[in-house]
């Protein structure tokens, strides 16, 4: 499938709850709104893909049951093409979500269940769909195993890899070469260089480490900053864009990574499709949930052909 992008990661079934604050331990706090939908960063990164015009193929785990129908429901509906694994043994997996009413921001617990199980034998059984990809995307709430053997796939293929090391885990040095990009945020960039992210200038420094470990470019994503894109021969922040009052934060960095892969499927250089996925973070952070909050192609070229950046 030409142009295709093929994304390995697990769905979970995200569990939100609005409040001013989280509770303490022991204690009750009462929100303000709860709500159940279609999670976990793999396929939130599909999902966004899809929506922004590529082709998407998901490979994942899930279980047989309420959950693991939500997850098939939600893949038919985008128009991405399932290798999903549906196992007795295991659950589908589901995330906790609070999210602050106040700021949007998030704090979340991910129990990856079936997906959890992803092996490097998962990955062999969709190698043709991996060689015949534009690019591969994986990131790391399944197993390392399973990420890596996608890479390394991937790259002996010819297939542009697109690595999102989230949540931030211990990786050995060798994962770095099978990197075409990779896209940390600020707290898995620090998590992976020791370097505290609070400026662009410290992104600029942590990114050097990932190249210096292996990887062609590192795309670190800032929040409302935007993303820098830094290589061997450029370092550019492409700031996010205003969209207006930030409802809910969470998805995001999901939001990047399905846009940028989707963009670079169809050929787009890397500096405009770093703001391709910018844009359609910088929209879904204005909407509520994860996967839902992914807006359409027609809503992302809208956008950037408004211009309107904050500077």
């Amino acid at each position: 499938m030409s142009g295709s992008v093929v994304i390995l990661g697990i769905y979970v079934t995200d569990l939100a709850f609005r409040a001013q604050r989280m509770p303490l331990l022991g204690e009750t706090v009462t929100g303000s709104a709860f709500a159940m939908g279609p999670g976990g960063k793999g396929s939130n990164q599909a999902v966004a893909a899809a929506r922004a015009g590529a082709d998407v193929i998901f490979c994942t785990r899930i279980g047989n049951d309420a959950f693991g129908k939500i997850a098939q429901a939600t893949w038919a509906a985008e128009g991405i093409t399932s290798r999903a694994t549906v196992i007795d043994e295991a659950a589908t997996g589901a995330a906790h979500i609070y999210v602050d009413e106040n700021t949007g921001g998030n704090a979340i617990i991910v129990a990856s269940g079936a997906a959890g199980t992803l092996g490097p034998q998962d990955v062999d059984a969709i190698e043709a769909d991996i060689a015949r990809a534009a690019v591969f995307v994986t990131q790391l709430e399944q197993p390392i195993p399973a990420a890596r053997r996608g890479l390394e796939l991937a790259r002996q293929h010819g297939v542009t890899t697109v690595f999102n090391p989230a949540p931030a885990l211990p990786l050995s040095d060798d994962i770095y070469p099978l990197c075409d990009y990779i896209t940390p945020n600020e707290t898995e960039a620090a998590a992976l260089t020791g370097i505290a992210v609070s400026s662009v200038d410290d992104a600029r420094r942590a990114a050097a480490i990932l190249l210096s470990k292996g990887a062609r470019a590192a795309i670190i994503t800032l929040g409302e900053a935007g993303a820098l894109l830094h290589t061997t021969s450029e370092s550019v922040l492409v700031p996010a864009f205003d969209c207006g009052h930030v409802v809910e934060t969470a998805g995001a960095g999901d939001g990047f990574t399905g846009g940028f892969a989707s963009a670079l499927a169809r050929g787009d250089s890397p500096i405009d499709a770093v703001r391709f996925g910018c844009a359609l973070a910088s929209i879904s952070v204005t909407r509520s949930g994860t996967a839902p909050s992914m807006p359409r192609l027609e809503e992302i070229n809208a956008l950037l052909a408004e211009r309107s950046v904050v500077q």
